[in-house]
């Protein structure tokens, strides 16, 4: 017996599993049969969770059988790694729905007939692409569907460093609020109207924020990075110099990718560079900044403010000093958290397992 086809299921192909040489591509389409056998199908293994209510999830499992690591059955938000090196044993896919850490050893773990890793993600810190690369397996990976939301986090992050909100939170919960005027400064902040904003790294989610940004009537926009940007001008936005940024900028939205070149880009010296007045916000990565040289520079008044989205390591330590500190927002790595931007990302991971598993070209590899 047949059960109904959906038009995805239509566009799938189905695989059969030989000895020794793991799945081989069958020119049929796949349906949905009692005559097929789960040991007929791949097996897909996922370090998280993904909903229950998504499309990626109906899909995955209509091809794959499918092993989720629960976090609740497991004690942990991460899959320990004794585990995993269990769990991944016979996977012909690796989703990486929580990121881990994909290596040789792990690669050797799942064994030879892994045909292909997707990170639910755009960073790729986690992942050693050149073994990958090595091993001849696909990754992966999730852009352009989260750029919005990361946008849009990243201006809220600078809204709420400027205007002291974490200052606030704290007033209202621990009792202070109504102590002080403060000659009628109480708790003010700094605005965006007429400010000089320094984006480091003009690519797909810092052209993001410069767009959202020129809705607050900023006064100068610049940006560095490797290189000039044709689509600069649609923003205004001026190429300069890393110290230029840093040395001219009220606001510095650290938005580019991470590589070797560019760990501790924040360091000490940079922010000797900046402002006093100046307010620094990070939503690329934790490692782009010198955390022990932030936290000096935020205490001795050398930099204004800091927001954070991203801290190195994740989860941050909760007893960190940074955290202690009245100037320093931290948020536990929200960029992408909107609903729709965590769905879209989820199924276009799911896309990249099936075209990987099926032998086709991914829909967003990562370029190795």
């Amino acid at each position: 017996m047949v059960t109904a086809v959906s038009d995805f299921d239509r566009d799938v192909t189905e695989f059969r599993f030989v000895e020794k040489l793991g799945y081989v591509e069958n020119k049929v389409p796949l349906v949905a049969s009692s005559k097929r056998t789960m040991s007929e199908r791949p097996k897909a293994y996922l370090t998280q969770k993904i909903p229950v209510d998504g499309t990626g999830l109906t899909q995955l499992q209509a091809v794959c059988d499918v092993n989720m690591y629960d976090e609740v059955e497991g004690g942990q938000i991460s899959v320990s790694r004794e585990r995993l090196l269990k769990d991944v044993v016979g996977a012909n896919a690796l989703i990486l729905p929580y990121p881990v850490k994909v290596d040789a050893e792990l690669l050797d773990a799942a064994g030879s007939q892994l045909k292909v890793i997707a990170t639910v993600s755009v960073g790729l810190d986690h992942i050693d692409l050149k073994e990958c690369a090595r091993r001849r397996i696909p990754v992966g990976y999730t852009p352009d569907v989260l750029t919005d939301a990361v946008a849009e986090g990243t201006i809220g992050l600078t809204l709420a460093t400027a205007r002291r909100h974490k200052e606030g939170v704290q007033a209202v919960s621990g009792g202070s609020w109504g102590s002080t005027w403060d000659s009628c400064l109480y708790l003010c902040g700094q605005e965006l109207r007429g400010a000089t904003v320094g984006i480091v790294g003009l690519g797909r989610i810092g052209l993001g924020v410069a767009r959202r940004l020129r809705a607050f009537s900023i006064g100068r926009l610049m940006y560095c990075g490797r290189s000039p940007k044709d689509y600069a001008g649609e923003v205004e936005a001026e190429y300069v110099s890393f110290d230029q940024l840093l040395e001219n900028s009220d606001f510095v939205i650290a938005c580019c990718s991470v590589n070797p070149s560019n760990h501790n880009l924040f360091d000490a010296a940079a922010f000797k560079k900046m402002k006093k007045s100046a307010i620094l916000i990070n939503t690329s990565r934790g490692i782009l900044v010198d955390q022990d040289a932030l936290y000096d520079a935020l205490s001795s008044g050398e930099i204004l403010r800091a927001g954070l989205d991203v801290t190195s390591p994740e989860p941050f330590p909760p007893d960190h000093r940074l955290l202690t500190l009245p100037n320093c927002l931290v948020l536990p790595h929200l960029g992408s958290a909107s609903m729709r931007a965590r769905h879209a990302m989820v199924d276009l991971a799911v896309r990249n397992t099936l075209a990987g598993l099926r032998g086709e070209p991914l829909e967003t590899p990562v370029p190795i």
